[in-house]
């Protein structure tokens, strides 16, 4: 890494920045997307726990929000591996212009469209603008964890969110992922309650 960005990478104060201004900015792609700010009931809730109805993903918080954490524990991983000399803040900044990525395109009509075309998720229409916002954030906690937890603690969190998750609402991260790329239709049957 040049030594100006390595120093500049180096305080905190410029990654905290940096990192505001990314997810602002995938705020604003989102809303100028056509997402509402809040949820168009016009309340905003901490936590929204039905996970078939049209709040869902509109709120603060809901049933995916852990799903979040764990990205946040895999890009920790992930970028250890491959970007080890990198300072940690370095790492995290990353980690959130690759999640406010992936918040912006799984806002767009194409992802969206799949969603809705190979889960149950009918009544999906995007997230508000505050629940991926809060998502963003989410993944940043996931992160904090696994750059404080030992490996294993951190791999007992990912299991335990999505055994948790999976066991209350018939989905988690890993039934999105497989349901988003390789649909499959026993899966989306025992998700319907079949």
């Amino acid at each position: 890494m040049n030594g100006a960005l390595a120093r500049w990478a180096s305080r905190p104060a410029n990654l905290a920045v940096a990192s505001a201004l990314i997810i602002l900015a995938g705020a604003l792609i989102n809303w100028l997307g056509g997402h509402p700010w809040i949820c168009t009931c016009g309340y905003v809730k901490l936590w929204h726990g039905v996970t078939y109805s049209s709040e869902n993903s509109q709120h603060l918080t809901d049933w995916y929000t852990p799903s979040h954490v764990i990205h946040g524990i895999v890009f920790y991983f992930g970028l250890w591996l491959i970007g080890r000399r990198w300072s940690v803040g370095l790492r995290g900044l990353i980690a959130v212009v690759i999640e406010v990525a992936w918040e912006v395109i799984e806002n767009t009509p194409l992802i969206i469209n799949r969603y809705r075309e190979v889960t149950i998720s009918l009544d999906y229409y995007g997230d508000s603008v505050i629940n991926s916002t809060f998502d963003v954030l989410a993944m940043i906690v996931g992160f904090w964890l696994a750059m404080r937890l030992p490996v294993w603690a951190s791999v007992l969190v990912v299991v335990a969110i999505e055994a948790f998750v999976g066991y209350m609402i018939r989905d988690n991260l890993t039934l999105n992922v497989i349901m988003l790329l390789w649909p499959i239709e026993a899966i989306r049957v025992w998700q319907a309650g079949g």
